[in-house]
């Protein structure tokens, strides 16, 4: 007889990439001068668990402040977003960041955008049975090129939520132009809006230390980006030929993330190759920081016209609801 039980959960894959011009792509990022690598190529199975590892360290602030300011705030913040029927978690990941906001929001719907396709997997399954109520939805898509999510949102009112202050990741010009897609998300939407943590200007000893971490697990993370490329591309970079250097730019506002060559290394990229001299660096990620004023200014300028804000005691973590 067949199961009768109703699904509980479903994956939709909107990853549009050819293997071929996926590795051409990566290939011309590290022969750029200074060579550079995508942040998503953290995201393997193990880069995944990397940053989870990242989020309980005693030096990374971020998580623990955002969760904070959640807890201090969760009325006011539910009051401020109002009824919503969907909810679009951006980077979901395991989704536990967006657990908790389920049972005060309600939503009819949940869906988790990631590029990383098994834990958004492991995820749903996990909260599927504790949300029977919620239809789930998991959509594999590389959101920093776009919000494919034609044919999985309808017209009721969405809750877009972007939390961890990932927005850091983009440069101002860029963040601009992602919150204005998110912003022509919501226009058709009445009701919507967008929920999102941004990290402040801070001391820098205490940014250098939340990105270079005493026990070495960010660089783990960042290293392991090379380990990820080797696997998937056939590269063959010698993991032991490159070091972690994570610091904060306070001429830019940002945290710089690189991999740096401790000795001269010939790298083989399929039919390339790039040598990297002693001391040569690869680019794999920022982290700008914003002071609030910043921020608002830049939803301002992506077309959100109403903004609310909750910050931390010591005015170095925002909480923003945009609609």
């Amino acid at each position: 007889m067949p199961d009768a039980k109703p699904v509980q959960y479903r994956i939709v894959d909107r990853l549009e990439t050819v293997a071929s011009d996926e590795r051409a792509r990566v290939i011309e990022g590290l022969a750029a001068n200074p060579a550079r690598i995508e942040p998503k190529y953290f995201y393997d199975e193990l880069g995944c668990a990397l940053y989870g590892a990242i989020c309980r360290l005693p030096e990374y602030y971020p998580t623990r402040t955002e969760a904070a300011l959640f807890r201090e705030h969760r009325e006011a913040i539910a009051s401020a977003i109002g009824p919503v029927s969907q909810f679009v978690d951006l980077g979901a990941g395991d989704c536990c960041k967006a657990e908790g906001w389920l049972p005060f929001v309600a939503p009819a719907r949940y869906v988790a955008v990631d590029i990383a396709a098994a834990e958004i997997g492991t995820a749903l399954a996990r909260l599927a049975p504790e949300f029977p109520e919620v239809e789930m939805i998991g959509v594999v898509a590389d959101f920093t090129r776009g919000l494919p999510l034609e044919g999985i949102l309808d017209s009721r009112a969405c809750m877009f939520f972007y939390p961890g202050s990932s927005i850091g990741n983009f440069t101002p010009e860029e963040a601009k132009v992602f919150l204005g897609r998110i912003r022509g998300q919501c226009a058709p939407r009445p009701g919507s809006g967008l929920l999102i943590g941004v990290d402040g200007k801070k001391d820098k000893a205490r940014l250098d230390a939340a990105y270079d971490d005493a026990l070495g697990v960010t660089a783990a993370f960042n290293r392991n980006a090379l380990v990820h490329l080797n696997r998937r591309f056939g590269f063959d970079f010698p993991l032991e030929a490159f070091v972690h250097r994570g610091f904060y730019s306070e001429s830019r506002g940002r945290i710089e993330m690189h991999l740096e060559a401790v000795r001269d290394v010939l790298v083989r990229l399929g039919p390339a190759e790039r040598r990297f001299a002693s001391g040569e660096r690869i680019h794999t990620e920022n982290s700008y920081k914003y002071h609030a004023e910043e921020f608002a200014a830049l939803l301002a300028e992506a077309g959100f016209g109403s903004v609310r804000r909750w910050e931390s005691a010591d005015g170095g973590y925002f909480v923003f609801y945009a609609s």
